[in-house]
């Protein structure tokens, strides 16, 4: 089976058709998804839809690409981790694309989603973007290897998953992994040692080819699977194996499939 293991299904363009896109996971043999909060606003979204599919989990953070996003303090994001449905803190990080100038207020909000994580006991989902130095600098400073997590969607070099590693971070890999172009993700993929690495859609975004451009949705993680098999040199059965095992090595609230029979 295969884990979806960073998806946005409380996005519109999935949410509208939540049934189907449950039937299709289902289909792939996509087992569990972990939706992933990104804001305030859309966390009752996000948190509903982990209270009720038994196979979706949540977690809680605010996106570091918002300058005018209600912040949460790291008290509350310590007491929403508490739910069982809650399982790691995140989205977070530093994103230096979309985010230009004084970028205070994204470092702090970075500091606080980690402090909450360490106390909470969680594990951080990391988003970087052309920021890779800062996230794995602040990382270090503030001790994240105590808590460990995953740079979902990674997209930076060989040399940064090195030190995500040796943080004790996982490595996510999503459908740009398929594109063409994606020389340095494919060579990540090739590289990182198989107990440390997690699938990903990132839906409803980059869809991995043969979908690309089109809407992406958790049942075509299994895509990202096959192409990382391809260019290991091993069978799907075992980036499946693997990827899924980690994930709930990662996230060890959510029970593995035994236990939660």
């Amino acid at each position: 089976m295969f884990i979806d293991s960073h998806c946005h299904i409380n996005f519109p363009e999935l949410a509208e058709r939540m049934p189907e896109v449950l039937a299709n996971m289902q289909a792939k043999q996509v087992s569990h998804a972990l939706v992933i909060g990104v804001s305030r606003p859309k966390y009752p979204q996000v948190l509903s839809l982990a209270e009720n599919h038994a196979n979706l989990y949540a977690t809680v953070g605010i996106h570091p690409d918002d300058p005018d996003a209600e912040e949460y303090s790291e008290d509350e994001l310590v007491e929403l981790a508490r739910h069982p449905r809650v399982v790691g803190i995140g989205e977070t990080g530093l994103d230096y694309h979309w985010c230009k100038g004084d970028l205070t207020w994204q470092h702090q909000r970075f500091r606080t989603h980690i402090r909450a994580a360490k106390r909470a006991r969680l594990p951080l989902v990391i988003h970087t973007r052309e920021s890779a130095v800062d996230t794995i600098r602040m990382l270090q400073e503030e001790q994240a290897a105590e808590c460990g997590g995953v740079m979902h969607c990674f997209t930076e070099s060989w040399e940064v998953a090195q030190q995500a590693l040796e943080l004790g971070f996982y490595i996510s890999l999503s459908g740009i992994v398929t594109f063409k172009n994606a020389t340095q993700v494919k060579e990540v993929a090739r590289l990182v040692p198989l107990e440390r690495l997690l699938i990903e859609t990132d839906s409803p975004f980059l869809a991995p080819v043969p979908y690309r451009g089109k809407v992406n949705e958790p049942a075509y993680v299994r895509h990202v699977a096959e192409h990382i098999a391809e260019l290991r040199g091993i069978s799907l059965a075992d980036v499946a194996q693997a990827t899924t095992a980690n994930f709930f090595r990662l996230f060890s609230k959510v029970p593995p499939p035994a236990e939660a029979a």
